[in-house]
């Protein structure tokens, strides 16, 4: 399992990084489109559908590396005063609700995905960029994220069976 969670790290690290190049090139391509319309009456061409595809990435991409660091947002207050076990089963419940919500979000967006390059769906615009890759990336990074949550899962469940805190929570203790 140990091998498993590293690749899945890996694969959520290039997402990641992935998503932050496309931001960078987003950002580049506004700033030109903004100065270029600003100061030259030229905007450049495609920048909207551009940075509408990076988006997807921006976003899809870096959940499951937020996962994988255990960075997504809790409500504190019900789990702060909690023992180990408690807080692996809660734990265990949200990663199961997370993943029914991105379970149904993966089927859906495969399938708009697949129609998508049926029908070679492309944006409107200046420059017509398909948009099955934006589809499809968002299906990776949910079906990535899924696996994750299937890794803590797992771990939570081993947690909550030997009453130990998980690295999570151990870290949590040491800043009160």
């Amino acid at each position: 399992m140990q091998k498993i969670s590293e690749w899945v790290r890996k694969l959520a690290l290039v997402l990641l990084l992935m998503g932050a190049l496309g931001m960078i090139i987003s950002m580049f391509l506004g700033f030109a489109d903004v100065v270029g319309t600003k100061f030259f009456n030229w905007p450049v061409p495609g920048t909207l559908e551009i940075t509408e595809s990076t988006m997807v990435l921006i976003v899809f991409g870096a959940l499951a590396f937020t996962q994988s660091q255990r960075g997504h947002i809790r409500v504190e207050i019900f789990y702060t005063n909690r023992g180990p076990r408690t807080k692996a089963f809660m734990d265990a419940v949200t990663h199961l609700v997370a993943m029914a919500f991105f379970a149904l979000v993966t089927w859906q967006g495969f399938d708009e995905a697949l129609y998508s390059l049926e029908i070679g769906e492309a944006t409107m615009g200046t420059i017509r960029f398909p948009l099955f890759p934006a589809r499809l990336l968002l299906v990776v990074g949910c079906a990535l994220l899924l696996v994750q949550l299937a890794l803590d899962l797992i771990q939570n469940i081993r947690h909550m069976i030997s009453g130990e805190a998980g690295a999570e929570q151990q870290t949590q203790t040491n800043f009160q």
